[in-house]
């Protein structure tokens, strides 16, 4: 039996009004939504649930974290009221005979899926910076953090942040983002933006599970441009490593042209100068 981590708050009814338009496109996703007004982490809550096989397409939502992680480690800012924090609860076990493969793209998927959803609720056409960020410009809208709470990656949190309201992050990170109430200089709704980037991950974990790969490499790609023709550096046990981007492979992987090497990144900090 399902049992929730802790307890949840209502679901505010203009989120619940959201995610009633959009039920038609949720499934296997969204069958069950858990709200906190003020949370730690929302990855913390859908890992600690991911144990729970009935807990698959469990989405948990934050108004507010106090702890909230991005990538490597980095803190994500969520002040209240002014971005989207969630988390989804996903399962290796609904993947195909290539679950390896599915797993990996994982991350692409969201990428695309945040991306498409951005700019169905506001026209704005986010770039994707690999491996997990949106960008408007040389600033970032939104991450994606994918955890696992076991070594076989049994149990998968997909966890994305969005920068809705403007003005709400300290003023090193503001110097480097942005939001979507900045770009579009006027409010947007969050409850829309939130139903919707969930159903457009489930049409991608659909795609994943349907081994339609091709499809998310194809969209990604097309969303991309710094992953052909951008320099990246990185550091190797011998020292830094400079190159440029020559797309990625059927895997995942960022491919980087180094002199007569071609390199295969997947995963690590990469230091992008610009177009």
């Amino acid at each position: 039996m399902f049992r929730p981590y802790q307890t949840s708050d209502p679901l505010p009814a203009h989120l619940a009004e959201a995610f009633a338009a959009v039920r038609a496109r949720l499934a296997p996703i969204g069958r069950r939504v858990l709200f906190f007004n003020k949370t730690a982490s929302t990855n913390d809550i859908a890992l600690t649930l991911a144990a729970d096989a009935d807990a698959e397409g469990t989405v948990v939502i934050a108004d507010e974290q106090t702890s909230g992680r991005g990538r490597l480690g980095r803190v994500w800012h969520s002040p209240p009221g002014s971005g989207l924090y969630v988390s989804i609860v996903l399962r290796r076990s609904s993947a195909p005979a290539s679950a390896d493969r599915a797993t990996g793209l994982l991350t692409l998927a969201a990428g695309v899926a945040l991306a498409e959803a951005v700019e169905e609720v506001t026209s704005l056409r986010p770039d994707i910076k690999w491996p997990n960020d949106l960008m408007i410009g040389r600033r970032k809208l939104a991450g994606i953090l994918a955890e696992s709470a076991s070594s076989d990656l049994l149990h998968i949190v997909l966890g994305y942040g969005i920068n809705v309201g403007a003005g709400r992050l300290p003023s090193d990170v503001d110097a480097r983002a942005t939001s979507l109430e900045s770009e579009l200089g006027r409010p947007a709704d969050r409850a829309v933006l939130c139903a919707v980037t969930v159903a457009a991950i489930s049409q991608r974990y659909r795609d994943l599970s349907d081994g339609r790969f091709d499809a998310i490499l194809d969209a990604w790609r097309a969303r991309s441009p710094s992953s052909r023709g951008a320099r990246v550096t990185w550091m190797t046990p011998a020292g830094a490593e400079s190159g440029v981007t020559e797309g990625i492979d059927d895997r995942g992987a960022l491919l980087v042209r180094a002199g007569a090497r071609l390199e295969r990144i997947v995963g690590g900090e990469l230091i992008w100068s610009p177009l």
